[in-house]
């Protein structure tokens, strides 16, 4: 086979080949997105065309991401710095490769036009679960072509045009020059679209970012149900397929189920409305373990957090209160929507598109105004995208602190100055409001700033001295916010994000140790919230519905935990580690694996858990097991249904 060696231009070249084929696929893309709304557009009223151009523009993100993933052979082979990729048999039998494949996605996307109003979502990768039981597949499949000829016209059109356009471009002979100069310039030039290909698959360079993930279209939307036309089918696909799905368990009748657990909150309509303003702080890496206060009964322990200690003294909290997830992302969720992540984070879970209750949505109703505060790049943690989802009025993150003199270095603005500035400018909200701060110094490498190093105690672990400045930054706050207006009126709750990655104490090694946060509630002005209660378990999804409790909300909502202050709950809480649920309840901890139950420990006599229980306490065994089941079945059924969310 001969090699042609014309020069060629540059509509031939093999990388504006390849970015004008991407491109076009792009395109093809968009028009789904416009071919989706139009369809659903029942499901989008009073749609604005401003609006529409914006959301068609964040979709590109999406769109972009998920067309390289599909492509990432077929560009790797364009890729290669061998002068063979340009035989026409070489680009013939990539070419093939690339209108399979490109094809599949088109289907794909256009599949969810129809699909969508079953689902109120986009089809994730548990769509497998979902029909695996089913032995009719093929019949559903020809009767859906038919139902929906529309769909099925607007593939066959979309892939004749990718295919047509691409007959039409065609990669040209190699350069005429020595093999290794050829070999040599088209590496270099490989490896910088190499560079472009992982930004573009990452939706972005910056290191302080996650790679992109379907919470982030929350970024351009105004009302949950528009992340569908802002996400594509294949990306959603992709993101979801290594995650676990959940399944639907069947444990009890309805009857039962409701009887025993339910995650539906009635409405308070026996008493009037309490307007007070909501202020929650979610620090970073603050397990329980660090503070004294919270753990009297180890002998000589005096902890790292001297503030906090002082304000639990004045206010109500728990000796065994627990997180829901080991991860930064997982508190959002739990702390601001009472949604828990079990078997995978929520927000990177293939249900973080349903509509859900949160403090800011439901507070909403009653003219609350929201704001969420992190000090990090904007993008970071993928925050700003959930708080968009969650209902939140605005976001304040590195951006709108505007003064990089105070940045870290690593992670964001220092908490001292980023708590003072939470509280200026919680002094310009008019009231009621209900905001959010999530801290970030105490966070490893765990550094300090330059005037304070040496002033915190050290401890065992470079976290220590991190958290006592933390903890010395919210003593700052106080003391600036007690001299505003809006302060007498504000309960204020005190949580952190998870416990510490690596523990001191031995007591806070064991499987429930994980997970142990403080969950402080403080009101400066009544007594409504004091006192140490060293008996019911609580966790985190449990501060949505207090909090709503007690300012007595009259309206129904979905909220997974429950009112810590209702004595005649049976109070517990539920967690997931290696594979396993745990749940707690009174003073025993049972974890358990969905096939039976792997062991039982008695968390107030075997504070190390030394003693397996399994078996010795069946009446204790049952009664947990039957409300973790519960739970499960609750939890599982609402999410796989999308019925998350009470209007």
């Amino acid at each position: 086979m001969k090699l042609e060696t014309n020069k060629i231009p540059l509509l031939q070249n093999i990388y504006s080949v390849l970015i004008f084929r991407i491109l076009i696929v792009m395109l093809l893309f968009s028009f789904s997105r416009i071919l989706f709304y139009f369809y659903n557009q029942s499901y989008f009223p009073d749609m604005q065309f401003s609006h529409f151009l914006y959301l068609m523009l964040g979709g590109l993100r999406f769109d972009l991401t998920a067309i390289l993933y599909t492509n990432l052979i077929f560009i790797f082979l364009q890729l290669l710095p061998f002068k063979f990729r340009h035989f026409k048999i070489y680009q013939k039998i990539t070419l093939v490769l690339f209108y399979i494949t490109n094809s599949l996605i088109i289907i794909a996307n256009l599949a969810d036009i129809a699909y969508y109003q079953f689902t109120l979502k986009r089809t994730t990768a548990s769509v497998f679960q979902q029909f695996e039981n089913e032995t009719n597949l093929g019949t559903l499949f020809f009767r859906f072509l038919i139902d929906f000829w529309q769909i099925t016209l607007a593939a066959i059109i979309l892939i004749v045009i990718l295919i047509y356009s691409n007959i039409k471009i065609k990669v040209g002979a190699a350069n005429i020059i020595k093999y290794w100069q050829y070999s040599l310039i088209n590496l270099l030039v490989s490896a910088v679209f190499v560079v472009l290909l992982i930004i573009g698959i990452r939706s972005g360079y910056d290191g302080a970012s996650r790679p992109l993930n379907m919470s982030n279209a929350s970024e351009y939307i105004k009302t949950p149900n528009e992340t569908a036309i802002v996400l594509n089918t294949p990306f959603s696909f992709y993101l979801t397929f290594s995650k676990k799905a959940l399944a639907k368990k069947h444990y009890f009748s309805e009857q039962e189920l409701a009887y025993i657990y339910s995650a539906h909150h009635k409405a308070d309509t026996t008493n009037n409305f309490q307007r007070k303003n909501v202020v929650i702080f979610i620090l970073e890496s603050f397990g329980r373990e660090n503070i004294g206060a919270l753990n009297k009964d180890i002998e000589g322990y005096k902890g790292f957090t001297p503030f906090l200690d002082s304000i639990i003294n004045q206010s109500y909290t728990h000796k065994y209160s627990f997180a829901n997830g080991r991860k930064s992302i997982e508190a959002m969720p739990s702390v601001t929507a009472s949604m828990p992540s079990l078997v995978t984070s929520y927000i990177l879970s293939h249900y973080s598109g349903n509509k859900i209750n949160t403090l800011a949505n439901t507070l909403a109703k009653k003219g609350y105004y929201s704001a969420f505060f992190h000090g990090a790049p904007n993008t970071s943690m993928g925050f700003k995208a959930f708080t968009t989802l969650a209902g939140f009025d605005d976001y304040f993150g590195k951006d709108e602190y505007n003064n990089d003199d105070d940045f870290d270095g690593y992670w964001g603005i220092w908490d001292e100055e980023f708590f003072q500035f939470f509280a200026n400018k919680m002094d310009t909200f008019k009231e009621p409001f209900f905001t959010t701060l999530f801290s970030v110094s105490s966070h490893h490498p765990y550094v300090l700033p330059e005037k304070y190093k040496g002033k915190f105690p050290e401890g065992n672990l470079e976290l220590h001295r991190t958290i006592g400045y933390t903890d010395f930054a919210l003593r700052k706050f106080f003391e600036e916010a007690k001299k505003m207006d809006w302060f007498k009126n504000t309960i204020f709750v005190i949580t952190a994000d998870h416990a510490a990655t690596f523990s001191d104490l031995k007591e806070y090694k064991t499987a429930q140790g994980y997970f142990a946060v403080p969950v402080i509630i403080y009101e400066p002005t009544t007594e409504n919230w004091r006192g140490f209660n060293d008996s019911t378990v609580i966790q985190q999804i449990d501060i949505m519905p207090t909090i709503l409790g007690y300012l007595k909300y009259d309206h129904d909502y979905i909220a997974f935990g429950s009112d810590i202050k209702k004595q005649n709950s049976e109070h517990f809480t539920v967690s997931y580690l290696e594979n396993v649920y745990q749940a707690t309840m009174d003073e025993y901890l049972l974890q358990y694996d969905e096939k039976e139950v792997v062991s039982l420990f008695n968390i107030k006599k075997d504070k190390l858990h030394k003693n397996n229980l399994k078996g010795k306490y069946p009446d204790i065994e049952n009664k947990i097991l039957t409300k973790l089941k519960a739970f499960i079945q609750e939890h599982n059924q609402r999410l796989i249904d999308n019925e998350t969310y009470i209007d």
